[in-house]
Protein backbone atom coordinates (compact mmCIF):
# COMPACT_ATOMS: atom_id res chain seq x y z
CA UNK A 1 0.00 0.00 0.00
CA UNK A 2 0.82 3.75 -0.53
CA UNK A 3 2.03 5.90 2.32
CA UNK A 4 -1.15 6.12 4.43
CA UNK A 5 -3.54 9.09 4.29
CA UNK A 6 -3.50 11.57 6.72
CA UNK A 7 -7.04 11.84 7.38
CA UNK A 8 -7.02 8.13 8.07
CA UNK A 9 -9.09 6.46 11.15
CA UNK A 10 -6.51 5.58 14.31
CA UNK A 11 -7.45 2.25 13.73
CA UNK A 12 -9.65 -0.31 11.92
CA UNK A 13 -13.01 -0.92 13.98
CA UNK A 14 -13.26 -3.97 15.71
CA UNK A 15 -16.11 -5.64 13.87
CA UNK A 16 -18.17 -8.59 15.76
CA UNK A 17 -19.18 -11.90 13.49
CA UNK A 18 -22.51 -11.70 11.61
CA UNK A 19 -24.30 -14.98 12.36
CA UNK A 20 -24.98 -15.98 8.56
CA UNK A 21 -21.96 -15.16 6.65
CA UNK A 22 -18.92 -16.94 6.65
CA UNK A 23 -15.77 -15.38 4.50
CA UNK A 24 -11.90 -15.84 3.69
CA UNK A 25 -9.67 -13.73 1.88
CA UNK A 26 -6.41 -14.87 0.13
CA UNK A 27 -4.18 -14.23 -2.62
CA UNK A 28 -4.92 -15.43 -6.20
CA UNK A 29 -1.79 -13.82 -8.34
CA UNK A 30 -4.29 -11.47 -10.12
CA UNK A 31 -2.36 -8.90 -10.40
CA UNK A 32 0.49 -8.41 -7.91
CA UNK A 33 1.94 -11.71 -6.51
CA UNK A 34 1.44 -12.40 -2.97
CA UNK A 35 -1.17 -9.74 -2.52
CA UNK A 36 -4.31 -9.89 -0.79
CA UNK A 37 -6.82 -9.73 -3.45
CA UNK A 38 -9.47 -12.41 -3.50
CA UNK A 39 -12.35 -12.10 -1.10
CA UNK A 40 -15.23 -15.38 -1.07
CA UNK A 41 -18.20 -15.04 1.31
CA UNK A 42 -21.18 -17.29 1.79
CA UNK A 43 -24.39 -16.45 3.19
CA UNK A 44 -27.02 -18.60 5.18
CA UNK A 45 -30.26 -20.39 3.12
CA UNK A 46 -32.69 -17.42 2.47
CA UNK A 47 -30.27 -14.26 2.64
CA UNK A 48 -31.97 -11.08 1.42
CA UNK A 49 -29.73 -9.29 -1.28
CA UNK A 50 -30.33 -6.23 -2.59
CA UNK A 51 -28.20 -4.16 -5.05
CA UNK A 52 -27.21 -0.40 -6.32
CA UNK A 53 -24.76 -0.15 -9.41
CA UNK A 54 -23.23 2.26 -11.29
CA UNK A 55 -25.53 4.06 -14.05
CA UNK A 56 -22.32 4.14 -16.57
CA UNK A 57 -23.03 3.34 -19.87
CA UNK A 58 -19.82 1.55 -20.18
CA UNK A 59 -20.56 -0.84 -16.97
CA UNK A 60 -17.74 -3.64 -16.09
CA UNK A 61 -19.42 -7.23 -16.58
CA UNK A 62 -19.73 -8.08 -13.08
CA UNK A 63 -22.49 -5.39 -12.78
CA UNK A 64 -24.32 -6.68 -15.56
CA UNK A 65 -24.03 -10.09 -13.59
CA UNK A 66 -24.85 -8.72 -10.13
CA UNK A 67 -28.27 -7.01 -12.21
CA UNK A 68 -29.12 -10.24 -13.71
CA UNK A 69 -28.90 -11.87 -10.35
CA UNK A 70 -30.76 -9.71 -8.40
CA UNK A 71 -34.20 -10.64 -10.90
CA UNK A 72 -33.47 -14.20 -11.88
CA UNK A 73 -32.63 -14.90 -7.62
CA UNK A 74 -35.18 -13.35 -6.59
CA UNK A 75 -33.60 -11.28 -4.10
CA UNK A 76 -31.58 -13.70 -2.49
CA UNK A 77 -27.95 -14.89 -2.43
CA UNK A 78 -25.58 -17.10 -0.86
CA UNK A 79 -22.30 -16.52 -2.53
CA UNK A 80 -20.64 -13.35 -3.41
CA UNK A 81 -16.52 -13.15 -4.81
CA UNK A 82 -15.05 -9.80 -5.03
CA UNK A 83 -11.73 -9.56 -6.47
CA UNK A 84 -9.06 -6.45 -7.01
CA UNK A 85 -6.24 -5.96 -9.71
CA UNK A 86 -8.54 -6.28 -12.61
CA UNK A 87 -11.64 -4.54 -13.25
CA UNK A 88 -13.31 -7.21 -16.17
CA UNK A 89 -14.65 -3.71 -17.48
CA UNK A 90 -14.44 -3.80 -21.30
CA UNK A 91 -13.30 -7.12 -21.78
CA UNK A 92 -15.46 -8.16 -24.20
CA UNK A 93 -16.05 -11.90 -24.67
CA UNK A 94 -13.21 -12.59 -22.61
CA UNK A 95 -14.55 -10.59 -19.86
CA UNK A 96 -17.80 -12.79 -19.89
CA UNK A 97 -16.60 -16.04 -19.88
CA UNK A 98 -14.55 -15.26 -16.85
CA UNK A 99 -17.14 -14.16 -14.78
CA UNK A 100 -19.48 -16.78 -15.91
CA UNK A 101 -16.58 -19.42 -14.69
CA UNK A 102 -15.92 -17.50 -11.35
CA UNK A 103 -19.39 -17.71 -11.15
CA UNK A 104 -20.14 -21.15 -11.94
CA UNK A 105 -17.23 -22.26 -9.55
CA UNK A 106 -18.63 -20.52 -6.44
CA UNK A 107 -21.97 -21.81 -7.37
CA UNK A 108 -20.19 -25.50 -7.38
CA UNK A 109 -18.69 -24.42 -3.80
CA UNK A 110 -21.87 -23.30 -2.14
CA UNK A 111 -23.73 -25.76 -3.37
CA UNK A 112 -26.58 -23.30 -4.78
CA UNK A 113 -27.75 -22.04 -8.20
CA UNK A 114 -25.56 -19.51 -10.41
CA UNK A 115 -28.38 -16.74 -9.76
CA UNK A 116 -27.92 -16.69 -6.04
CA UNK A 117 -23.73 -15.92 -6.76
CA UNK A 118 -22.93 -11.91 -6.56
CA UNK A 119 -19.37 -11.37 -8.49
CA UNK A 120 -17.56 -7.91 -8.72
CA UNK A 121 -13.88 -7.06 -9.59
CA UNK A 122 -11.79 -3.97 -9.42
CA UNK A 123 -8.31 -2.57 -11.07
CA UNK A 124 -7.15 -2.10 -14.37
CA UNK A 125 -9.89 -1.52 -17.19
CA UNK A 126 -9.53 -3.44 -20.78
CA UNK A 127 -7.21 -6.17 -19.34
CA UNK A 128 -8.91 -9.49 -20.11
CA UNK A 129 -9.09 -10.93 -16.50
CA UNK A 130 -7.10 -13.96 -15.50
CA UNK A 131 -10.07 -16.25 -14.19
CA UNK A 132 -8.20 -19.11 -13.96
CA UNK A 133 -6.26 -18.11 -11.12
CA UNK A 134 -9.62 -16.70 -9.15
CA UNK A 135 -11.16 -20.58 -9.80
CA UNK A 136 -7.98 -22.22 -8.79
CA UNK A 137 -8.21 -20.33 -5.48
CA UNK A 138 -12.09 -20.31 -3.96
CA UNK A 139 -11.66 -24.04 -3.13
CA UNK A 140 -8.96 -22.67 -0.18
CA UNK A 141 -11.31 -19.70 0.46
CA UNK A 142 -13.74 -22.01 0.91
CA UNK A 143 -12.02 -24.42 3.26
CA UNK A 144 -10.65 -21.82 5.28
CA UNK A 145 -14.14 -19.98 6.09
CA UNK A 146 -14.77 -18.49 9.06
CA UNK A 147 -16.55 -14.97 10.33
CA UNK A 148 -14.12 -12.40 11.61
CA UNK A 149 -11.44 -10.96 9.90
CA UNK A 150 -12.90 -8.44 8.19
CA UNK A 151 -10.05 -5.83 8.19
CA UNK A 152 -8.13 -9.10 5.66
CA UNK A 153 -11.50 -8.58 3.80
CA UNK A 154 -11.05 -4.80 3.75
CA UNK A 155 -7.76 -5.08 2.19
CA UNK A 156 -9.14 -8.17 -0.49
CA UNK A 157 -11.34 -5.65 -1.83
CA UNK A 158 -8.49 -2.66 -2.04
CA UNK A 159 -6.48 -0.89 -5.09
CA UNK A 160 -5.08 2.38 -4.50
CA UNK A 161 -6.36 2.88 -1.10
CA UNK A 162 -4.08 3.46 1.62
CA UNK A 163 -6.15 1.79 4.49
CA UNK A 164 -9.00 -0.82 4.91
CA UNK A 165 -12.36 0.80 5.55
CA UNK A 166 -14.57 -1.22 7.91
CA UNK A 167 -17.80 0.38 10.48
CA UNK A 168 -20.62 -1.48 12.24
CA UNK A 169 -22.94 -0.67 14.39
CA UNK A 170 -25.57 -2.90 16.61
CA UNK A 171 -29.16 -1.77 15.93
CA UNK A 172 -32.73 -3.13 17.74
CA UNK A 173 -35.43 -4.19 15.50
CA UNK A 174 -38.32 -4.29 18.00
CA UNK A 175 -36.05 -4.56 21.15
CA UNK A 176 -34.07 -7.17 19.63
CA UNK A 177 -30.39 -6.67 19.07
CA UNK A 178 -28.83 -6.84 15.11
CA UNK A 179 -25.37 -6.16 13.77
CA UNK A 180 -24.64 -4.49 10.77
CA UNK A 181 -21.49 -4.53 9.17
CA UNK A 182 -19.43 -2.97 6.03
CA UNK A 183 -16.82 -3.09 3.90
CA UNK A 184 -15.97 -1.53 0.84
CA UNK A 185 -13.18 0.26 -0.51
CA UNK A 186 -12.76 3.69 -2.99
CA UNK A 187 -10.02 5.87 -3.36
CA UNK A 188 -9.85 7.48 -6.97
CA UNK A 189 -12.26 7.66 -9.73
CA UNK A 190 -14.56 8.39 -7.38
CA UNK A 191 -18.18 10.55 -8.34
CA UNK A 192 -20.74 7.73 -7.74
CA UNK A 193 -24.30 7.43 -9.87
CA UNK A 194 -25.02 4.58 -7.53
CA UNK A 195 -22.37 3.89 -5.17
CA UNK A 196 -19.09 3.67 -4.35
CA UNK A 197 -16.77 1.69 -6.16
CA UNK A 198 -17.25 -1.14 -4.35
CA UNK A 199 -19.28 -1.45 -1.17
CA UNK A 200 -20.83 -4.25 0.64
CA UNK A 201 -22.73 -4.28 3.91
CA UNK A 202 -24.39 -7.41 5.98
CA UNK A 203 -26.73 -7.99 8.72
CA UNK A 204 -28.01 -11.02 10.99
CA UNK A 205 -31.38 -8.83 10.73
CA UNK A 206 -34.71 -10.61 8.79
CA UNK A 207 -35.44 -8.48 6.11
CA UNK A 208 -37.49 -9.30 2.99
CA UNK A 209 -35.47 -8.16 -0.35
CA UNK A 210 -38.13 -5.38 -1.45
CA UNK A 211 -37.39 -3.65 1.78
CA UNK A 212 -33.69 -3.95 1.91
CA UNK A 213 -33.75 -2.62 -1.85
CA UNK A 214 -35.94 0.31 -0.47
CA UNK A 215 -33.17 0.75 2.16
CA UNK A 216 -30.45 0.05 0.11
CA UNK A 217 -31.14 3.10 -2.52
CA UNK A 218 -32.65 5.11 0.04
CA UNK A 219 -29.44 5.53 1.89
CA UNK A 220 -27.39 5.10 -0.86
CA UNK A 221 -28.32 8.57 -2.39
CA UNK A 222 -27.33 10.29 1.33
CA UNK A 223 -24.21 8.88 1.61
CA UNK A 224 -22.45 7.26 -1.81
CA UNK A 225 -24.11 9.15 -3.69
CA UNK A 226 -23.00 12.89 -2.22
CA UNK A 227 -19.61 11.74 -2.56
CA UNK A 228 -16.90 12.84 -4.74
CA UNK A 229 -13.03 12.45 -5.35
CA UNK A 230 -12.34 13.55 -9.28
CA UNK A 231 -15.86 13.71 -10.51
CA UNK A 232 -14.96 10.56 -12.51
CA UNK A 233 -17.94 7.72 -12.05
CA UNK A 234 -16.30 4.24 -12.41
CA UNK A 235 -17.61 1.36 -14.58
CA UNK A 236 -17.54 -0.54 -11.40
CA UNK A 237 -19.69 1.22 -8.91
CA UNK A 238 -21.70 -1.44 -6.62
CA UNK A 239 -23.27 -1.54 -3.46
CA UNK A 240 -24.62 -4.77 -2.42
CA UNK A 241 -26.21 -5.24 0.96
CA UNK A 242 -26.89 -8.85 2.90
CA UNK A 243 -29.39 -9.61 5.14
CA UNK A 244 -29.43 -13.39 6.71
CA UNK A 245 -32.49 -13.31 8.72
CA UNK A 246 -31.27 -15.18 11.61
CA UNK A 247 -31.89 -12.81 13.92
CA UNK A 248 -35.44 -13.43 15.84
CA UNK A 249 -37.13 -10.20 16.04
CA UNK A 250 -40.53 -8.77 14.77
CA UNK A 251 -40.92 -9.17 10.97
CA UNK A 252 -40.11 -6.22 8.89
CA UNK A 253 -42.89 -5.86 6.50
CA UNK A 254 -41.81 -2.25 5.28
CA UNK A 255 -39.12 0.29 5.60
CA UNK A 256 -41.00 2.65 7.19
CA UNK A 257 -42.21 0.33 10.23
CA UNK A 258 -41.84 1.79 13.64
CA UNK A 259 -40.26 -0.62 14.97
CA UNK A 260 -37.51 -0.40 12.09
CA UNK A 261 -36.42 2.64 12.78
CA UNK A 262 -33.52 2.18 14.77
CA UNK A 263 -32.17 -0.13 12.41
CA UNK A 264 -32.80 2.35 9.13
CA UNK A 265 -30.84 5.11 11.51
CA UNK A 266 -27.88 2.73 12.03
CA UNK A 267 -28.32 1.61 8.63
CA UNK A 268 -27.31 5.25 7.56
CA UNK A 269 -24.83 5.50 10.11
CA UNK A 270 -22.84 2.54 8.33
CA UNK A 271 -23.33 4.12 4.78
CA UNK A 272 -22.31 7.66 5.54
CA UNK A 273 -19.32 6.03 7.75
CA UNK A 274 -17.95 4.55 4.96
CA UNK A 275 -18.62 6.42 2.13
CA UNK A 276 -16.63 9.44 4.54
CA UNK A 277 -13.41 7.37 4.93
CA UNK A 278 -13.80 7.08 0.98
CA UNK A 279 -13.61 10.58 0.67
CA UNK A 280 -10.73 10.98 3.49
CA UNK A 281 -8.53 8.27 1.69
CA UNK A 282 -9.43 10.12 -1.79
CA UNK A 283 -5.97 9.82 -3.62
CA UNK A 284 -3.10 12.80 -2.46
CA UNK A 285 -6.00 13.77 -0.04
CA UNK A 286 -4.75 16.31 2.77
CA UNK A 287 -8.00 17.55 4.04
CA UNK A 288 -12.01 16.37 4.48
CA UNK A 289 -14.30 18.91 2.90
CA UNK A 290 -18.27 19.36 3.10
CA UNK A 291 -19.88 21.35 1.24
CA UNK A 292 -23.63 22.25 1.98
CA UNK A 293 -26.44 24.30 -0.20
CA UNK A 294 -28.83 26.21 1.17
CA UNK A 295 -32.19 28.49 -0.63
CA UNK A 296 -31.50 26.26 -3.85
CA UNK A 297 -34.83 25.82 -6.02
CA UNK A 298 -35.26 22.08 -4.74
CA UNK A 299 -33.36 19.55 -2.88
CA UNK A 300 -31.82 17.60 -6.46
CA UNK A 301 -30.59 21.63 -7.65
CA UNK A 302 -29.06 22.34 -4.22
CA UNK A 303 -26.90 18.35 -4.95
CA UNK A 304 -25.59 19.96 -7.84
CA UNK A 305 -24.94 22.78 -7.24
CA UNK A 306 -22.94 21.52 -4.20
CA UNK A 307 -21.14 19.16 -6.44
CA UNK A 308 -20.33 22.05 -9.05
CA UNK A 309 -18.34 23.40 -6.07
CA UNK A 310 -17.15 20.08 -4.51
CA UNK A 311 -15.78 19.03 -8.25
CA UNK A 312 -14.56 22.24 -9.20
CA UNK A 313 -10.50 22.28 -9.79
CA UNK A 314 -10.07 25.81 -9.20
CA UNK A 315 -11.84 25.20 -5.91
CA UNK A 316 -10.33 22.10 -4.80
CA UNK A 317 -6.75 23.19 -5.51
CA UNK A 318 -7.57 26.83 -3.77
CA UNK A 319 -8.19 24.37 -0.52
CA UNK A 320 -5.15 22.11 -1.20
CA UNK A 321 -3.10 25.48 -1.49
CA UNK A 322 -4.84 26.73 1.61
CA UNK A 323 -5.61 29.53 -0.01
CA UNK A 324 -9.17 31.18 1.14
CA UNK A 325 -10.28 32.00 -2.43
CA UNK A 326 -14.44 32.49 -2.24
CA UNK A 327 -14.45 33.40 -5.42
CA UNK A 328 -13.64 30.49 -6.75
CA UNK A 329 -16.82 29.31 -5.27
CA UNK A 330 -19.22 31.94 -7.13
CA UNK A 331 -17.62 30.74 -10.22
CA UNK A 332 -18.71 26.90 -9.56
CA UNK A 333 -22.24 28.18 -8.29
CA UNK A 334 -22.51 30.05 -11.21
CA UNK A 335 -21.32 26.55 -13.67
CA UNK A 336 -23.67 24.43 -11.74
CA UNK A 337 -26.40 25.29 -14.46
CA UNK A 338 -29.27 25.72 -11.48
CA UNK A 339 -31.12 29.16 -10.22
CA UNK A 340 -29.37 31.22 -8.54
CA UNK A 341 -29.72 34.90 -7.20
CA UNK A 342 -26.28 36.63 -7.49
CA UNK A 343 -27.48 39.63 -4.97
CA UNK A 344 -28.64 37.18 -2.66
CA UNK A 345 -25.84 34.57 -2.49
CA UNK A 346 -24.07 34.19 0.51
CA UNK A 347 -21.07 32.38 1.48
CA UNK A 348 -19.99 30.95 4.59
CA UNK A 349 -16.01 29.01 5.43
CA UNK A 350 -15.60 27.41 8.72
CA UNK A 351 -18.12 29.37 10.35
CA UNK A 352 -17.15 32.94 9.02
CA UNK A 353 -19.58 34.98 7.00
CA UNK A 354 -17.51 35.94 3.81
CA UNK A 355 -20.46 37.06 1.72
CA UNK A 356 -23.56 37.87 1.71
CA UNK A 357 -26.44 39.85 -0.67
CA UNK A 358 -24.29 39.03 -3.48
CA UNK A 359 -20.96 40.63 -1.95
CA UNK A 360 -18.17 40.75 0.28
CA UNK A 361 -19.29 41.37 3.79
CA UNK A 362 -18.34 44.59 5.22
CA UNK A 363 -15.31 44.34 7.24
CA UNK A 364 -14.37 41.23 6.16
CA UNK A 365 -11.58 39.86 7.98
CA UNK A 366 -9.40 37.27 6.03
CA UNK A 367 -7.78 35.53 8.76
CA UNK A 368 -9.73 33.37 10.59
CA UNK A 369 -10.84 32.03 7.29
CA UNK A 370 -7.32 31.45 6.25
CA UNK A 371 -6.45 29.73 9.56
CA UNK A 372 -9.47 27.47 9.36
CA UNK A 373 -8.03 26.71 5.50
CA UNK A 374 -5.06 25.37 7.51
CA UNK A 375 -6.94 22.20 9.46
CA UNK A 376 -7.79 18.88 8.00
CA UNK A 377 -11.84 19.56 8.04
CA UNK A 378 -13.27 22.02 5.69
CA UNK A 379 -16.46 23.78 5.85
CA UNK A 380 -18.41 25.82 3.59
CA UNK A 381 -21.97 26.42 3.27
CA UNK A 382 -23.55 28.60 0.88
CA UNK A 383 -27.14 30.13 0.17
CA UNK A 384 -27.78 30.79 -3.18
CA UNK A 385 -31.67 32.49 -2.60
CA UNK A 386 -34.03 31.57 -4.45
CA UNK A 387 -35.80 28.74 -2.43
CA UNK A 388 -35.90 25.96 0.17
CA UNK A 389 -33.62 23.61 -1.13
CA UNK A 390 -30.71 22.02 0.64
CA UNK A 391 -28.06 19.46 0.30
CA UNK A 392 -24.60 18.00 1.70
CA UNK A 393 -21.83 16.55 -0.40
CA UNK A 394 -18.15 15.84 0.54
CA UNK A 395 -15.00 15.72 -1.40
CA UNK A 396 -11.25 16.32 -0.66
CA UNK A 397 -8.95 18.70 -2.26
CA UNK A 398 -6.92 17.94 -5.41
CA UNK A 399 -2.79 18.19 -4.70
CA UNK A 400 0.12 17.28 -7.06
CA UNK A 401 0.04 13.78 -5.85
CA UNK A 402 -3.63 12.55 -7.18
CA UNK A 403 -1.21 13.35 -10.68
CA UNK A 404 1.60 10.98 -9.21
CA UNK A 405 -0.52 8.02 -8.10
CA UNK A 406 -2.60 8.39 -11.50
CA UNK A 407 -0.04 8.65 -13.75
CA UNK A 408 1.63 5.75 -12.63
CA UNK A 409 -1.57 3.62 -11.54
CA UNK A 410 -0.94 0.49 -14.34
CA UNK A 411 3.06 0.46 -13.04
Amino acid sequence: MAKISPLAPASFPTIPPVAGVRFASGAAGIRYPGRVDLFYAEFAEGTSVAGVFTRSSMPSVPVDFCRTALTAGSGHARALVVNSGNANAFTGKAGIAAARATVQSAAKLAGTDINHVYVSSTGVIGEPPPAERITAALPTLKATLGNSDWEAAARAISTTDTFPKGSVRIAKIGGVPVTIAGICKGSGMIAPNMGTMLGYIFTDAKIPPAVLQNLLSRSTEKSFNSITVDSDASTSDTVLAFATGQAEHQWVAAAGDAHFRDFRKKFDEVLLDLAHQIIKDGEGASKFVSVTVTGAAGSGAAKKIALAIANSPLVKTAIAGEDANWGRIVMAVGKGGEKADRDKLAIVIGGVKVAADGEVVPGYDEAPVAAHMKGSDIVIEVDVGVGSGKATVWTCDLTHEYININGDYRS
